[in-house]
C-alpha cells in the first residue's frame, strides 16, 4: 500500500450515485482508487454522511490501507474536521475542491499560476485550520508563530506578490499590437466542444481526432480533457476572411466550481480579457436548467475577468443530438442570458461559417491604402501585409505599388509609417 491509495465517497439526496468523474479526477491527481462508499440520503450537517456510513468509511480505510478519503462534494470546515477525527489516525479527508486544488498544483508552471494556486489552497485551508484550533481551545487569539498566523501572513504576502507581477492580459495586448494579430478566445465548460472548435478553425489543425460520436461527452474520458490538462492555454493561428487571428482555447470551467476557486486559474482567463472576441461554447445537449445555470456561471466568471459582454459570442454546440423542439428550448433558455446565441454542431460543420462571420464582425477594422515606390522594400512590405492583414488589392502602375488592406487601426498606422519610410528612402536615393 502507498500514500496514494484512496477511497472515493459520494452522497446524493436521491437517485443513483455516479462516481465516474470523481474517480477520473482522483486519477488525474495521482491517486489510486482502492474502494468506494456511496450513500443516498439527505446531508448530515455534522459529518456530511450518516453515522453508519462514516463507520463504514473508517472500516474500509483500515481494510484497504487507504490514507486519503476523497468526498465528491463540498465539505464545510466542521464536516472536514469531524470526518477526519472519525477516520484512522493519519487519514486525510479531501473534498472535491481540495482535489481540484491538487490538480492545479501539479499543473501550474508559470510563477503567477503557482502563486495563485498556493493562495487558493491557503484560503481553502484557513477556515479548516480555524475549526481545528477551535476544537483544541486555541481560538482565543492568533499568536505570532502559530500555524494560523503563518497562514494569514502568507496570504497577505501572496496577494502583494500577485499585485506586483505584470498583468498577463496587458502583455498579451502588447504582443498582439506588435505582431498585428487579432486575439479570439474560446471559453466555456469542459466537454462542451472547445477543443473541437479550435481544431475546426485553426489553420494547421483538423477534426481527425474528433469524431461525430462526441468523445468529449464520455463520462470516463481522460480527466485531462474534462479538467485542466494544463493551466496554460493552447493557442493556434487561424485565418478569417484573410485576417490573421490568434485563437486561444482557455482552461475549461468545471461543474460546481465556486468563484473563489476560479481565482486560482484566473491567469488563463486573462486571455479572454485581452481578446477582441470571446466565443462562449455551451453543450446544447445538457438539460435546459443545467444549460441555463452553466451559462450564468460562465458569464459571471467572464464578468469577473472584466470581459465586455458585447465581445462575447454565445455558441450552443451539439445541436445534432437534439430534436427541433429541444433545440428551440435550449436557444430560448440561452437567449434569456445572452445575445443571439448561435446553434452549432462543430463536428458536422453546422453554422461554422456563420460563426466565422460573427467573429470577423467583432474584430476592430480599418480599410487603409498605402502607395510607395516599386522595389525590394515595397515587395517585402507587401509580403508582410499578406501575412498580417487582409489584403484587398495590390496595384502596380507607373513605378509605384498601391496596397489596399483591412487590419487593426493600430497596425494600419504602423504600415503607413513603413510605407512613408520606404518613400523617403527612395527620394534620398534619387
Amino acid at each position: 500500500m502507498t500514500d496514494t491509495n484512496t477511497i472515493i465517497a459520494k452522497r446524493i439526496a436521491s437517485g443513483t450515485p455516479d462516481t465516474g468523474e470523481i474517480r477520473a479526477l482522483a486519477a488525474a491527481a495521482g491517486y489510486t482508487v482502492v474502494g468506494e462508499v456511496t450513500q443516498v440520503r439527505s446531508e448530515d450537517s455534522t459529518t456530511h454522511f450518516g453515522a453508519g456510513k462514516v463507520t463504514e468509511l473508517a472500516a474500509r480505510a483500515c481494510e484497504t490501507g487507504a490514507k486519503t478519503i476523497i468526498v465528491d462534494g463540498e465539505l464545510t470546515p466542521s464536516q472536514s474536521h469531524q470526518l477526519r477525527e472519525s477516520m484512522p489516525e493519519g487519514t486525510r479527508v479531501h473534498d472535491r475542491y481540495r482535489l481540484i486544488l491538487d490538480i492545479f498544483g501539479d499543473q501550474a508552471s508559470t510563477r503567477r499560476a503557482q502563486l495563485q494556486v498556493e493562495l487558493a489552497r491557503l484560503r481553502y485551508e484557513l477556515p479548516r485550520m480555524r475549526e481545528a484550533a477551535d476544537e483544541g481551545g486555541l481560538n482565543k487569539r492568533v499568536e505570532k508563530g502559530s500555524p494560523l498566523y503563518d497562514a494569514e501572513d502568507r496570504i497577505d504576502t501572496l496577494e502583494r506578490k500577485l499585485d506586483e507581477l505584470p498583468d498577463p492580459a496587458e502583455e498579451s495586448r502588447e504582443r498582439r499590437r506588435t505582431q498585428g494579430f487579432d486575439l479570439v478566445t474560446i471559453a466555456g465548460y469542459t466537454n462542451a466542444g472547445k477543443s473541437a472548435l479550435l481544431h475546426r478553425l485553426g489553420d494547421d489543425l483538423d477534426l481527425t481526432d474528433t469524431t461525430p460520436d462526441h468523445p468529449d461527452r464520455d463520462a470516463t474520458a481522460a480527466a485531462e480533457d474534462r479538467l485542466f490538462e494544463t493551466l496554460e492555454t493552447t493557442t493556434r493561428r487561424a485565418t478569417l476572411d484573410g485576417r490573421p487571428v490568434l485563437l486561444t482555447d482557455t482552461v475549461g470551467f468545471v461543474a460546481d466550481l465556486p468563484h473563489w476557486l476560479v481565482k486560482s486559474f484566473s491567469e488563463t482567463l486573462s486571455e479572454a480579457a485581452a481578446a477582441d472576441a470571446v466565443v462562449l461554447v455551451a453543450d446544447a445537449s445538457d438539460p435546459t436548467d443545467e444549460l441555463r445555470e452553466k451559462l450564468r456561471v460562465s458569464l459571471d466568471v467572464l464578468d469577473a475577468q472584466n470581459v465586455p459582454r458585447e465581445s462575447i459570442i454565445p455558441v450552443l454546440n451539439k445541436i445534432d443530438l437534439l430534436e427541433e423542439e429541444e433545440r428551440d428550448q435550449r436557444l430560448a433558455a440561452a437567449a434569456e442570458l445572452t445575445s443571439s446565441p448561435l446553434a452549432m454542431s462543430i463536428v458536422e460543420g453546422t453554422n461554422v461559417e456563420e460563426l466565422r462571420t460573427r467573429i470577423r464582425d467583432h474584430l476592430p477594422s480599418e480599410r487603409a491604402e498605402v502607395t510607395m515606390p516599386n522595389g525590394d522594400e515595397a515587395m517585402r512590405l507587401v509580403s508582410w501585409l499578406y501575412d498580417r492583414t487582409s489584403v484587398v488589392d495590390v496595384d502596380y502602375a507607373g513605378g509605384t505599388v498601391t496596397a489596399t488592406f483591412v487590419t487593426r487601426p493600430a497596425l494600419a498606422e504602423q504600415v503607413r509609417a513603413k510605407a512613408d519610410a520606404i518613400d523617403a528612402e527612395s527620394e534620398e536615393e534619387t
